[in-house]
């Protein structure tokens, strides 16, 4: 069996290392001077040399030749991921003072370190506290920030930086002449990019690509990381300024070409970077900084193609605001109801109505029948501590879905029912969804300590105002400018697009 290309090119010395010179500098002059420290502590992303260096390290300081084959038994690598916790720990803190069998030092390399428990940070803290001569702690990690500052206080940290693309490429170039691949620079590049400053992702993804073609270009790549080509990414922004229905064409075009939603939207995220630097790009500099900005909720959505449509809607609808009313609603209701406008009721005077008094038929004290008072209808409950916008930014933090269908309603509050208005009846449908409800309620509950029951109502004629909300119950109608996500109902409620 061969062996994989990140293993059979992994560094065996410090001066193999690609990118990280500030590191193997460092520990060169301490391997030079005698002057190792007790405890060392690797931080950054994944595939970036930590492990490698730590081997490297727990080599040299013991002048045993490197040979990944067979780990001398005074170098000792722990799982944390599974050796988490203080049982491990206590047992590691008994074993360290026992000493090494072949070399100078006992050389321990923690990987994932942050994995520990409490607990066993705590057992691990006395020993790098007081640690015996004869051994050295590596403790590498990609989450340093979730390491207690007393374990971080007790050792030499290194922080490793991605590796940058340039030099990705030209290492993924000296492997591909070595093995005698056939590969294009532009591919070469692709693989660099998506690996992200990751040697062992770009070498990984370089060993699968080997195996596709005997000469290896860009589109091969592409093909195999499901990224669309550019031009169908930069459709999207011409659609973007034909109008709605030329947007549902082409992302629909891509999404029956099976590209991934994500993927595009972090294409196209790219393209508008590029072009916001260069000042090519087709939209106006408002439209593109909200179209950007939409996008990077794309790739955390649930559905990514709705998000994604939205994202491209209102970045036409902020490029040419008459665009809103351009496709017409057919979602199937029922007569609409005129809007609920609540208006304080003003309390007439309290009506009094006395009974005439009966005769007197002895000489007891004459009797007056009860009085008969009479009174306005009562008047709406006013939920003093409950705000709309602060349910929203609940909602917001954890469910984005859901807040992109709560941010087009208008909210009434009165007793203890909470009635959301809509204009669209897709959006009304998403929310009468027994598990949205749910949340909504939990959510609701939690932000004013009330239980409401929460109806829904369609008003066809409701705009919404695109300032900041009022508490519910003294929230009057806004009035201002249609909101662009109107024309998202045209994907979800059944509206024709008119060509």
């Amino acid at each position: 069996m061969g062996k994989a290309l990140y293993r059979k090119y992994r560094s065996k010395s410090l001066s193999e290392v690609v990118g990280q010179d500030h590191i193997t500098r460092t520990l060169e002059n301490a391997l030079k001077n005698d002057t190792i420290s007790h405890a060392y502590l690797f931080t950054g992303p994944h595939g970036v040399g930590k492990t490698s260096i730590a081997r490297i390290l727990a080599h040299a300081v013991n002048d045993f030749p490197y040979d990944e084959a067979a780990t001398p038994v005074d170098i000792i690598e722990i799982d944390a991921a599974s050796n988490r916790r203080i049982d491990e720990m206590r047992d590691l803190r008994d074993k360290v003072n026992i000493a090494p069998v072949a070399g100078k030092y006992k050389v321990y390399i923690i990987d994932e370190v942050h994995m520990l428990t409490r607990e066993a940070f705590n057992a691990l803290l006395k020993t790098l506290e007081e640690p015996p001569q004869h051994v050295i702690f590596i403790l590498a990690t990609t989450e340093a920030h979730k390491l207690p500052d007393t374990i971080v206080s007790r050792t030499q940290r290194h922080t490793f930086r991605p590796i940058e693309q340039q030099q990705v490429i030209d290492h993924l170039r000296f492997i591909a002449d070595k093995e005698k691949l056939d590969i294009s620079d532009d591919a070469l590049a692709l693989i660099a990019q998506h690996g992200q400053g990751s040697f062992r992702d770009s070498i990984s993804l370089l060993d699968q690509i080997s195996q596709h073609a005997e000469r290896v270009e860009a589109a091969d790549v592409q093909a195999l990381l499901g990224i669309p080509p550019k031009d169908a990414v930069a459709s999207l922004l011409v659609a973007v300024q034909d109008g709605a229905a030329q947007i549902f064409q082409s992302v629909e075009a891509l999404k029956d070409a099976g590209y991934d939603g994500k993927i595009i939207a972090h294409e196209l995220s790219k393209q508008l970077r590029a072009q916001l630097v260069d000042g090519s790009s087709p939209l106006d500099q408002t439209a593109t900084l909200q179209l950007l900005q939409a996008l990077l909720s794309v790739e955390h959505a649930a559905q990514p193609f709705t998000a994604l449509e939205l994202a491209l809607l209102e970045a036409n609808i902020a490029t040419n605001p008459s665009a809103a009313s351009t496709i017409p609603d057919r979602t199937p209701q029922t007569p609409p109801k005129p809007a609920a406008v609540h208006t304080p009721v003003v309390s007439e005077p309290v009506a009094t109505v006395m009974k005439p008094k009966k005769p007197a038929a002895s000489s007891k004290p004459e009797e007056t029948a009860p009085l008969e008072v009479t009174t306005s209808p009562e008047e709406p409950v006013a939920i003093s501590d409950f705000s709309w916008d602060d349910c929203l930014n609940a909602v917001r933090q954890k469910y984005n879905t859901l807040y992109g269908v709560l941010r087009m309603a208008q909210a009434e509050a009165q007793d203890d029912t909470l009635t959301l208005t809509f204009r669209f009846g897709f959006h009304q449908k998403k929310i009468n969804d027994k598990k949205n409800k749910q949340l909504l309620s939990t959510i609701i509950r939690d932000q004013c300590g009330r239980q409401f029951t929460i109806e829904t109502a369609i008003d066809t004629d409701l705009v919404l105002d695109a300032t900041p909300s009022k508490p519910v119950a003294d929230q009057p109608k806004p009035v201002a400018a249609a909101a662009p996500i109107d024309t998202i109902s045209n994907i979800f409620g059944g509206a024709e697009v008119l060509e």
